[in-house]
């Protein structure tokens, strides 16, 4: 018998036979004894959910049935809680013997009773505001790890903190990020073998990537794997990045190269391998970031590494030379499939560039890639290759190429899929969004801008009424159910617009998900037919969970509007719901009667127009510098999507105030740090005049309706 297999059947006898240690360890430390050989076989205890995806498959699947296609019109509120933050939830909480941990915005961290919502305690790690602007997606956290007594959570300002379970108290607290460069953490960490696991985002911001384990009791680092290359001149730190260095051309190391491991991290017992998703390469313009071609390898790869060491194993490229901000850092279920009358053990992601990939995970051997949704920027998937047949306009030719679908939006992003062994599908929540990819002229990489090496103005919604119509008229959304087997579709509910929540399915043969428009919805598992909807007040994005206490089954899942979608994309984000931010954790069981309070409406008056005496040379100029350095928070074309201030509001727009905020850091505790390094005065007041020029726009078109 092979090493990892003898490892694996080793462990589940411990655990099949370990109830009394467990029991001692958590009497002993206070709070759950949870650890790997529980975590095998967390399928014995369908009452808790353990980890991220409730079992190292990451399936987000469910045995539980008390609440069934049959009874779920009857769920209703059993209770809620809510969060002092208007930003975005994307957090999946963790349930052990009854009690619920669970992250909100900022990287704050919740214990509450299970049945009953009572707060037992709370945790803030006082990230500085100012670190708010390095989240290229919102200052947004998807949860903890638990391991013997204690809770894990990665802050967005690059710590990895370990709390005591039963108080709350930190334990430990390392810093995982060099703080001279812009990363962050949103990702939530995983444990194995008694090593916490966690990545890092900040890719746009000039920033390498790389994945990180450190011990679980004390915090010292164990291994670290790099995903690109850093400064040739210097050793390298593995072989298999002295090879990658010679798919990358030019100096990518001076920008960072990006590849950052930012959410996708599952493991494998059987195997006892770890497989992470890496993110796209920076910036995301092969023509900046690569000049003379090549590969870039580790980026927009699947990667699988030795758990014990960080050692590299193999890995599968599904973007070479990526040029579209194709991350393959979405989530990654493992199963094992009868494919072609034969058993395999499979990996299954449905990453941002549009294709289902089925890979077999002992060795990254591509087994089948389908569109999972419509996609023009290739035709299919080599077999052979293993690389997308790319189309003629996948690399934006031209002075005015065409919209590339998808965009960098992804056609699924970071919101989990769910797999049932029951139907034989994943669950998907889809996004049909094109985007417009120019070459920038004379691109020159700035700290504190998105280094996306693109004309940023020409990707900008056009304000041409009959153009902007038809083009959300092409934005959209939905619920895809695929045979991961058959590689095809096999039924979908369609959506109005894109960035609804993550997936549950259970074995009542119930699929949950919660829209952008502010519902949390129930759907028979098998044909899609919906069976319930309840009205979340907020657009709802986080991967729902279930559990149950006392025999009672619950389902819940953490509401709340934001990330990346409704903050940088302004009125295409509307498509999906004009919603309020009401961040708080929903919990739903048969029967109960629970409320929410009566929801005020938001509606901003209507303004008056201002003074603009700028030319258009100015108002362009100021849109060029808007659309660079404002538009990743307050909105396309100075369109808030809701999430922060929309500037065309700004009472700043006719005072010197102005310059406060953009120039000197005045309200830097909020997130608006200082740009005076990157932006004169000048440029202050010329992106001014863009914002009230857009202002009087928008009151002619307010007018004209």
């Amino acid at each position: 018998m092979d090493r990892p297999r003898a490892l694996f059947v080793v462990a589940l006898v411990l655990a099949l036979c370990g109830c009394t240690r467990r029991a001692a360890e958590q009497t002993a430390s206070g709070a759950p004894g949870v650890d790997g050989s529980r975590i095998l076989t967390a399928d014995r205890e369908p009452q808790n959910w353990l980890t991220h995806g409730r079992t190292y498959n990451e399936q987000r699947f469910s045995s539980l049935k008390q609440i069934s296609d049959q009874n779920v019109g009857q769920l209703g509120l059993a209770w809620s809680y809510d969060l002092d933050t208007r930003r975005g939830q994307e957090g999946t909480p963790i349930v052990v013997d009854g009690v619920m941990y669970f992250t909100s915005a900022w990287s704050k961290v919740f214990a509450v009773n299970a049945a009953t919502g009572a707060a037992l305690w709370s945790f803030d790690p006082q990230v500085p505001g100012e670190w708010g602007i390095n989240a290229c997606c919102d200052v947004v956290n998807r949860g903890v790890a638990v391991w013997r007594g204690k809770v894990f959570v990665g802050a967005l300002d690059g710590r990895l903190i370990a709390l005591d379970a039963t108080t709350g108290k930190p334990v430990w607290e390392v810093l995982t990020v060099d703080r001279n460069f812009r990363y962050t953490i949103t990702g939530a960490p995983r444990v194995v073998d008694g090593k916490v696991i966690i990545g890092n985002g900040g890719g746009e911001y000039g920033v390498r990537g790389y994945v990180s384990a450190y011990d679980a009791e004390t915090g010292k680092l164990v291994w670290r794997f790099y995903t690109v290359p850093g400064d040739p001149s210097k050793s390298f730190e593995s072989p298999i990045l002295e090879k990658a260095a010679k798919t990358w051309s030019g100096e990518w190391w001076k920008t960072g190269g990006g590849g950052t491991v930012w959410d996708a991290i599952v493991y494998d017992p059987e195997l006892d391998l770890l497989y992470i998703g890496t993110g796209n390469g920076v910036p995301w313009n092969e023509k900046y970031r690569s000049p003379k071609g090549g590969d870039n390898l580790l980026t927009c790869s699947i990667v699988a590494l030795k758990p014990d060491t960080g050692e590299y194993v193999w890995h599968y490229q599904q973007d070479a030379a990526d040029d579209w901000d194709f991350d393959s850092s979405e989530h990654i279920i493992l199963a094992d499939l009868v494919i072609d009358g034969r058993p395999r053990k499979v990996l299954l992601q449905a990453p941002k560039n549009g294709f289902f990939y089925v890979i077999d995970r002992t060795n990254g051997a591509l087994i089948s890639a389908k569109p999972y949704t419509y996609i023009n920027w290739a035709t299919g998937v080599d077999l052979k290759t293993g690389r997308p047949i790319e189309t003629a306009i996948a690399r934006y030719p031209g002075k005015d190429p065409a919209p590339i679908v998808p965009g960098p939006l992804g056609a699924h992003s970071w919101q989990p899929m769910s797999y049932s062994p029951l139907t034989g599908l994943v669950y998907i929540p889809v996004n049909d969004v094109g985007f417009k990819f120019k070459s920038a002229d004379d691109f020159e990489p700035k700290k504190l801008a998105a280094n996306y090496g693109i004309d940023t103005v020409a990707a900008g919604m056009p304000q041409d009424p009959k153009i902007k119509k038809a083009i959300l008229d092409t934005v959209k959304g939905k619920l895809v159910a695929w045979d991961p087997v058959q590689q095809k579709q096999a039924w979908a509910i369609e959506r109005p617009g894109p960035w609804n929540g993550g997936l549950l399915s259970t074995a009542g043969n119930l699929v949950f998900e919660g829209t952008a428009s502010g519902y949390f919805e129930a759907y028979r598992a098998d044909t899609g037919a919906r069976l319930w909807s309840f009205a979340a007040q907020t657009g709802v994005m986080a991967g729902p969970v279930t559990y149950s206490v006392n025999g009672e089954q619950y389902v819940a899942v953490l509401a709340g509007w934001g990330g990346v979608f409704p903050l940088a994309t302004g009125e295409v984000s509307f498509k999906s719901g004009r919603v309020q931010n009401i961040s708080r954790m929903l919990v739903f069981k048969l029967g109960a009667t629970a409320s929410l309070p009566t929801l005020e409406p938001s509606e901003k008056p209507l303004l008056p127009p201002l003074p603009n005496r700028a030319s258009a040379v100015t108002i362009r100029k100021g849109e060029q510098l808007y659309q660079r350095y404002c538009a990743q928070c307050h909105g396309d074309v100075a369109v808030s999507g809701g999430v922060l201030p929309d500037l065309r509001y700004s009472g700043t727009l006719e005072s010197d105030a102005w310059f406060s905020d953009v120039l000197k850091g005045i309200l830097q505790s909020e997130g608006m740090v200082s740009f005076a390094k990157e932006l004169s005065r000048q440029d202050a007041a010329d992106i001014r005049s863009y914002v009230i020029f857009r202002r009087n726009q928008s009151v002619e078109e307010n007018q004209a309706r």
